[in-house]
């Protein structure tokens, strides 16, 4: 396609998966697509490991590099550890979480119980605290050692270092925006892609639906810097791509579609309750990081917004609390524990309920490409042109 943002990051299609999943990543840049890493959960030494290995496996191809860098958060203090950053979170919280667990027959977490994703450096809680001022920076530096063709950042407007090593070596920054206030935001700062993430979509979100968000910020920033749109929020077909470029974007975001492919290591038994879902079992919520995010309905988020609670922490408390919770409720759920199911979730945004069944990555690119073209065809056909 001749497009501004296909000819920035190197891409015919522009079909942007983020996953936490580097098999993702890869297997989407190799069909035709832009793979796009999420790296915030990892430590900076991690962050190498993954990004090594996609420069090995991704044959040449463009990809890029998605971080959640909070503009503010819940605690201010440096050179943390993992252990030492999850000593924040207190006793009643742990205490309100227990309960859930103990009622499910799942063990309970504490300040030493970790994340999910990650080697021992993180699992053993000696290794660096995610988000924090520090491991950030370490982080924006090992993402340009590599050959990233994208940097983004899905938590408000991107750090000075981020900007300035990406302006120095000519890779574009793009931003995750809910509103056009938003987007005024990220232009002043100097972003180039803005990717408008309608109520619509998985993790946070805001408050706007997609078409409505993209038309109103394409429109609304013609007069201060036009750069390109890309449209997120329930994205999972070539139609919905096709219908979101007509209304001004130069390509798509997507996310949830991924997690249910062949390469992504999402646990089976989560694939298996995103494919008996709806696109009205997702709910929007602060139980699972702190900030509004949109995730399958369980009891954990359930609970948390209820009655009783002690209320939700700030970012990123809520969110490592969370995590201890789903990786001791999984395990507990792969050992055979069928109480546990209710409390595991994952952020899914409301297309959800069109994801019935794993396929490969190459699979859905291709029928992205497929889709979209039969969705232009139709539209000739409408306009009655030849």
């Amino acid at each position: 396609m001749k497009l501004e943002l296909c000819e920035m990051v190197g891409v015919e299609f522009p079909l942007f998966a983020f996953s936490h999943c580097r098999d993702v990543v890869a297997a989407v840049s190799k069909a035709g697509g832009f793979g796009v890493f999420g790296g915030s959960t990892f430590t900076p030494e991690e962050l190498k490991v993954e990004l090594d290995w996609i420069d090995a496996h991704v044959n040449g191809m463009p990809y890029g590099v998605d971080l959640a860098i909070p503009q503010r958060q819940g605690v201010s203090e440096e050179n943390l550890t993992a252990q030492e950053l999850m000593e924040h979170i207190p006793a009643e919280h742990y205490a309100f979480a227990n309960e859930l667990l103990e009622q499910r027959g799942v063990n309970p977490v504490s300040s030493t119980t970790f994340a999910r994703h990650g080697t021992s450096t993180v699992t053993d809680g000696k290794g660096k605290a995610p988000y924090m001022p520090d491991t950030v920076e370490e982080m924006i530096e090992e993402v340009f050692r590599h050959p990233v063709r994208l940097v983004v950042n899905a938590l408000g407007v991107p750090p000075k270092l981020m900007l300035e090593r990406a302006q120095a070596r000519g890779i574009p920054v793009g931003a995750c925006i809910g509103s056009l206030g938003h987007a005024r935001q990220q232009l002043a700062a100097g972003v180039d892609v803005l990717i408008a993430q309608g109520v619509e979509s998985a993790a946070h979100c805001g408050e706007i639906s997609t078409s409505v968000l993209v038309t109103e910020v394409v429109e609304g920033i013609k007069d201060i810097r036009p750069v390109p749109v890309l449209a997120a929020g329930g994205i999972v077909t070539g139609r919905q791509m096709a219908a979101a470029m007509t209304l001004g974007a130069q390509g798509v975001w997507t996310g949830s579609v991924w997690l249910t492919t062949v390469e992504s290591d999402v646990s089976p038994i989560v694939k298996e309750r995103f494919f008996a879902a709806s696109s009205r079992d997702t709910v929007r919520s602060r139980a699972i990081t702190g900030k509004p995010a949109r995730h399958l309905v369980n009891d954990w988020s359930t609970a948390w917004d209820g009655p009783g609670s002690p209320g939700a922490l700030p970012f990123p408390l809520q969110g490592l609390l969370s995590e201890a919770v789903q990786g001791q409720t999984l395990r507990s759920a792969e050992a055979g524990n069928s109480q546990a199911r209710s409390l595991l979730t994952e952020g899914v945004g409301q297309g959800v309920g069109m994801l019935k069944s794993s396929k490969s990555a190459r699979t859905v690119v291709q029928e992205f490409m497929e889709d979209y073209a039969n969705a232009l065809e139709r539209m000739r056909l409408l306009s009655g042109s030849d």
